[in-house]
């Protein structure tokens, strides 16, 4: 008995460790690899814009495939060689600097909930400030898309279940060209169902971009925009 009770706080100890280390997000590293002795390290994205929201059920924008979607906005001003975006949930325990927050961050700031997140990068055919306003017709190309990966801190179940992927400029194809324009964050999740918890998402660019700015709703763009 004395056995079973002194291994017992240790089992919850490394219980409560493991969670909180999977809270934790290292810097955002780029496609671009760095030797440092004998191992190869991703340089870090130079500009890193972090969104944090509340996925709510219900409030979904889109149905595509029987997944319910929600979209984050993007002003992104300059061409890029590179975009890299990801996103975790939860995100109650995540520290990021100057984080733009969402309506309904806050009241959910504490909430247990999170969701195995599957994310787009997208990009449409609006190029022009004066243009955004007219988002609701605009075409969308999906230039990218993650669902799990290893890079990412694992879930309070455990899995790694919180998403990245990084997208280079295609030059040869208009269509998948980092342009200077108005872009979107799809996210939902990997099962059909509802999409509900905190999240933070972070897009990544290895040189300066100042001005871009990301938001829930084209309304919200346009007045961070102005």
């Amino acid at each position: 008995m004395k056995t079973l009770k002194f291994i017992a706080p240790i089992a919850i100890a490394l219980f409560t460790i493991g969670n909180a280390n999977a809270q934790k997000l290292k810097s955002f590293g780029s496609s671009i690899e760095k030797k440092i002795g004998f191992v190869k390290k991703k340089v870090p994205y130079t500009d890193v814009v972090s969104y944090l929201g509340y996925a709510a059920p219900n409030t979904e924008d889109e149905v595509k495939d029987g997944k319910k979607f929600y979209y984050i906005y993007v002003w992104v001003p300059a061409v890029a060689p590179e975009l890299g975006l990801r996103m975790m949930s939860p995100a109650k325990k995540v520290k990021v600097k100057n984080a733009i927050k969402g309506k309904t961050f806050e009241a959910n700031a504490k909430s247990d909930d999170y969701f195995d997140t599957y994310i787009t990068l997208e990009r449409s055919d609006i190029f022009t400030k004066g243009k955004v306003k007219d988002a609701a017709s605009a075409s969308w190309t999906v230039l990218a898309r993650n669902d799990d990966s290893g890079e990412m801190p694992k879930q309070p179940s455990g899995r790694k279940y919180n998403s990245l992927l990084r997208y280079k400029s295609k030059t040869g194809d208009p269509l998948k060209a980092l342009t200077r324009g108005l872009y979107r964050v799809g996210f939902t999740t990997y099962k059909k169902g509802e999409v509900k918890g905190t999240f933070v998402a972070q897009i990544g660019s290895p040189v300066k971009l100042p001005g871009v700015v990301m938001a829930k709703s084209i309304e919200e763009l346009l007045a961070q925009m102005n």
